[in-house]
C-alpha cells in the first residue's frame, strides 16, 4: 500500500511523475471513430530514449507521429509545476498552431491533474497563450516567436517547416529565441526535414558531424537526436494486397545493412502502402516524412528531373568549386524574363573551353531596372546578354507599350541577342543536356542556380501515376530556362574570349 510519505518521495523523481502515467494524462483518438479519450502519459520507447539522453541543447531529426511534441510539452509543464521563478516557452509555425499545442496539451493535462495536486498548484493566470502558477511563480507561455525576457526551456516546434514557409520567423528564433535560453537551460528543436536549405538543415548537418567527431558537447553545442520511422510499432499492417517489389526489398535490406535494424514484412507493408496511397508512389515525400536514415531524411529524389545525370556528373569530377571572377575575360549572361513571374540570370565566362557560370541573379516582382543596378553593382566586362526569344515582344505597359529588350536596352545594357526560339522545349532540354560538358559552377554565388538545375523536373500526373513528358512550372523553371538559353544560344560556344583591357558599363 502506498503511504503519503511514499508518495511525497515519489513525487521528488522527475523521472517518476513523467513515466508513471500517475499524474498526467493526454488526449488520443479512439479507434473506430470513437471520440478523443483521456488517457495517462505513458511515454514510448523514442520519448524515453531522448529523456535519458537529454543535453542541454538538443536537436530532434524525426519521423512523423512519434509524439515529440506532446512529451516536450509534457516535461515543460512538469518543470515548471515542480521548480520556483522558471518560464518555458513553445514556439510553433502559426499562432493557430500555437495555441492549439498549448490548448490540447499543456492546458488538457493541468486539468487533468489529481484533484489534489492541481489544488496546491493554483493558477494566477490562465489565458489561452501563458499558465502562470501562484505557488512558485513560474510560467508556460506559446507563441510564434520567444525574443525578450530570459527562459530555462524552450522548445521550437517544427523548425524545418518555420524555416521553409516563414524565414522571417525562423531568423527571428535563431536571433531572439535560441539567446534568451540561459547556458544551464534547456532547448528542443525538433521537426521532420524540409529540403537541403535552411537554418534547420544546416543545425542538423554541424550538430551530425560533432557527433560523429566524438568530441565532448559544450552547453553551447546542439545534440544530435534521430528517430526513424521503423522505430515506431504502429508503423506496420498485414501483408495482403501490399505490392511490394524487388526494388522496394532492396532498398529495406540495405537500410537493415546500414542501421543495424530488422524490418519485418509487416514494416515493409506499412512503408509501401503509405508511400502508394498517401504520397502517390513519391519515395521523396516517405523520405522527408518517415526517413529511414539521417541522410535520406534530406535527400532530394532525383526521378523525373531533367538534369539529374548531369549535374552527378558534374559533381563527381569536381566541377562545383571555388571560381572566382577573371578579369579581362567578358561576362556574358543567359536570361529567362517571365511577364509576371520572375526573371532569373546567370553570369558566364568563357575561359578556354570551359564555360564558367561565375554568378547567378533572381528575384520576383521586380521591375528591370532592379537587375540592372544588381549587374551595375559588379563592377564587370560585360560581353553579350542573352534574351529569350520573347523578350522582343511588345507588352503593354502603363505608360508605354515596348519589349523587355528595349525596356533593358533604355537602361543601358547593350549588346542584346535574342535566342532563337526551339520549335519543341523537350530539344531544348537535350541540347542543354548535352552542354553541361564544359560547364563549371561557382558553388556559392551559383548556389540557387545549382539548386533549381538539380530540380528542374517533369510534371507528374497523378491520374495516369507517372512523369508527363513536360516541365513542372515551380520554383525552379526560371532559373533552369535561363540556363537554357545558354545552350540554345547559337554563340554559346563562340562567345568573345580575347582579354579586354578596360572596364566600364556597356
Amino acid at each position: 500500500m502506498t503511504t503519503v510519505d511514499d508518495l511525497k518521495a515519489m513525487l521528488q523523481d522527475p523521472m517518476w511523475r513523467l513515466t508513471s502515467g500517475c499524474l498526467y494524462k493526454i488526449m488520443i483518438k479512439g479507434d473506430d471513430g470513437e471520440d478523443d479519450l483521456a488517457v495517462p502519459f505513458l511515454p514510448n520507447a523514442s520519448q524515453i530514449k531522448l529523456l535519458e539522453n537529454m543535453h542541454h541543447r538538443n536537436i530532434i531529426l524525426k519521423a512523423r507521429q512519434l509524439g515529440f511534441t506532446t512529451l516536450i510539452a509534457i516535461y515543460f509543464l512538469d518543470c515548471v509545476l515542480f521548480r520556483d521563478n522558471v518560464r518555458a516557452s513553445i514556439v510553433a509555425q502559426t499562432e493557430s498552431v500555437a495555441k492549439t499545442i498549448f490548448r490540447d496539451k499543456v492546458q488538457f493535462a493541468y486539468n487533468n491533474l489529481p484533484a489534489t495536486l492541481r489544488q496546491s498548484m493554483p493558477l494566477e493566470k490562465d489565458s489561452q497563450t501563458e499558465l502562470l502558477f501562484r505557488h512558485n511563480n513560474s510560467a508556460i507561455s506559446v507563441a510564434t516567436s520567444a525574443r525578450g525576457g530570459t527562459l530555462q526551456y524552450l522548445h521550437v516546434s517544427e523548425f524545418g517547416k518555420i524555416c521553409a514557409k516563414f524565414p522571417d520567423r525562423a531568423n527571428e528564433v535563431i536571433t531572439g529565441s535560441i539567446p534568451s535560453v540561459t547556458s544551464n537551460g534547456v532547448i528542443f528543436i525538433e521537426s521532420t526535414a524540409e529540403g537541403q536549405e535552411g537554418a534547420f538543415y544546416d543545425m542538423c548537418r554541424l550538430s551530425m558531424q560533432k557527433a560523429q567527431s566524438g568530441n565532448t558537447l559544450t552547453h553551447k553545442e546542439f545534440k544530435f537526436n534521430f528517430f526513424p520511422w521503423w522505430v515506431e510499432p504502429r508503423y506496420k499492417m498485414p501483408c495482403a494486397g501490399v505490392v511490394i517489389t524487388a526494388t522496394d526489398n532492396e532498398y529495406f535490406d540495405k537500410i537493415e545493412q546500414d542501421q543495424g535494424c530488422t524490418l519485418s514484412q509487416e514494416q515493409r507493408a506499412w512503408w509501401c502502402s503509405t508511400r502508394d496511397s498517401d504520397f502517390s508512389g513519391q519515395e521523396e515525400r516517405m523520405w522527408q516524412e518517415y526517413p529511414s536514415t539521417p541522410d535520406e531524411a534530406f535527400q532530394q529524389s532525383t526521378e523525373g528531373c531533367y538534369y539529374s545525370a548531369q549535374m552527378t556528373a558534374v559533381r563527381k569530377q569536381g566541377r562545383i568549386t571555388t571560381l572566382p571572377h577573371r578579369p579581362g575575360y567578358p561576362v556574358n549572361t543567359y536570361w529567362d524574363i517571365g511577364s509576371s513571374d520572375g526573371t532569373a540570370i546567370w553570369l558566364h565566362q568563357k575561359i578556354g573551353q570551359n564555360d564558367n557560370f561565375i554568378g547567378f541573379i533572381e528575384g520576383w516582382g521586380e521591375p528591370y531596372a532592379h537587375y540592372v543596378s544588381e549587374m551595375q553593382k559588379l563592377g564587370y566586362v560585360w560581353g553579350v546578354h542573352y534574351l529569350p526569344h520573347d523578350a522582343g515582344h511588345v507588352r503593354q505597359g502603363q505608360l508605354a507599350n515596348v519589349s523587355p529588350q528595349q525596356m533593358l536596352d533604355r537602361l543601358g545594357l547593350k549588346n542584346i541577342e535574342l535566342v532563337p526560339r526551339v520549335d519543341e522545349i523537350n530539344h531544348g532540354i537535350q541540347v542543354t543536356r548535352d552542354s553541361f560538358a564544359t560547364v563549371w559552377f561557382d558553388e556559392t554565388a551559383c548556389k540557387a542556380g545549382i539548386i533549381h538545375l538539380d530540380r528542374y523536373r517533369k510534371r507528374w500526373s497523378a491520374t495516369n501515376g507517372r512523369f508527363m513528358d513536360m516541365p513542372l512550372h515551380d520554383e525552379h523553371s526560371e532559373g533552369a530556362d535561363a540556363f537554357r538559353q545558354f545552350a540554345q544560344s547559337k554563340k554559346g560556344e563562340k562567345v568573345q574570349v580575347k582579354q579586354i583591357k578596360f572596364k566600364g558599363w556597356n
